[in-house]
């Protein structure tokens, strides 16, 4: 059997490197670096390669060998500029993110309904609060997007006794949905939902795709909430809705431009939680076991897990 070399290009590479190793593979020889020149002076003969977007979007030129790589991230908008090559088989991370992203999500809808934040001020002022509080139970949740990490947030939202509604191109197989909304049923979708989360890829059908239209459809008391990419939600829109009191609140992780500008209104929007792209972090435990298994399904020749179509964009 060919001895198969790798290239790991992560901000940790001896965890990841330390990681499969530990995992026995067969015909594997590695190479981990953190700086990408550093990996391509001793790993340019490499024909596979493991690493974060941005690190492997500069390397690709130089690696004439590669026949597959492997993403950490779930994201692969780096990889999908026209200028990159594409002679190779890409594969991304799925299946892992669902439960750091409803520990995220739910985290944030627990603090407004239990209204962590306004106690914790009452706190400081030494005042007794007695207001009473929300509960997520009987709630809507609005999925905008409901892949492996949608479906998981469903699942957790019925755990909360919350209705589900979900509104996607096609797809319609998630158990834990309620009802499904597709194309023109954007403002029907959204007409009683309580949390919209946004957790869509950034391609050419999803840009813009919560508009004025739906958020114009949201009642007052809805909270919007985006966790996919900065470029699915309408920006203007969501800052006018929250200034003018049209929305209830926002949280936000990803956006167009990161990290985030300090020019940005956001900044200054009421009632808007910002955070700095760190609602799914990649851990390396989690993502060499999507490695190792697509390593195992490429030594015997069978098809890898998580093969992104570049022309669809995921």
């Amino acid at each position: 059997m060919a001895l198969h070399h790798l290239l790991i290009l992560t901000r940790h590479p001896d965890d990841y490197r330390a990681r499969i190793e530990a995992a026995g593979l067969p015909d594997l020889a590695i190479v981990a670096a953190s700086d990408v020149a550093d990996g391509l002076a001793r790993g340019a003969h490499c024909d596979l390669l493991l690493g974060d977007p941005t690190r492997v979007k500069e390397a690709l030129p130089h690696l004439s060998r590669l026949v597959w790589t492997q993403l950490t991230w779930a994201g692969v908008e780096p990889m999908l500029d026209p200028a990159l090559r594409r002679d190779y088989v890409l594969t991304n991370i799925r299946g892992v993110f669902g439960p750091l992203m409803s520990e995220y999500v739910f985290g944030y809808l627990l603090a407004i309904e239990r209204k962590i934040v306004p106690r914790l001020e009452s706190q400081r002022a030494g005042r007794w609060d007695a207001t009473l509080p929300g509960t997520l139970q009987g709630k809507t949740l609005g999925l905008v997007g409901v892949g492996s990490i949608g479906a998981h947030l469903a699942a957790t939202g019925k755990h909360f006794g919350m209705r589900v509604h979900g509104y996607t191109r096609s797809s319609r197989d998630c158990r834990h949905v309620d009802r499904y909304f597709h194309g023109s049923e954007k403002a029907t979708f959204a007409r009683d939902v309580d949390y919209l989360v946004a957790v869509l890829p950034n391609t050419h059908d999803t840009a813009a795709i919560v508009d004025a239209e739906m958020f114009g459809a949201l009642p007052a008391r809805a909270v919007v909430v985006n966790v996919g990419r900065g470029r699915t939600i309408d920006e203007a829109v969501l800052v006018s809705a929250l200034t003018e009191g049209r929305l209830a609140g926002a949280v936000l992780d990803v956006f167009p431009e990161e990290p985030l500008p300090e020019s940005s209104p956001f900044w200054s929007t009421p009632n808007t939680y910002i955070t700095s792209h760190t609602s799914a972090p990649s851990f390396p435990a989690d993502i060499v076991g999507v490695f190792v298994e697509n390593y195992r399904r490429f030594h015997r020749g069978e098809t890898l897990l998580h093969r992104v179509d570049f022309e669809r964009g995921y």
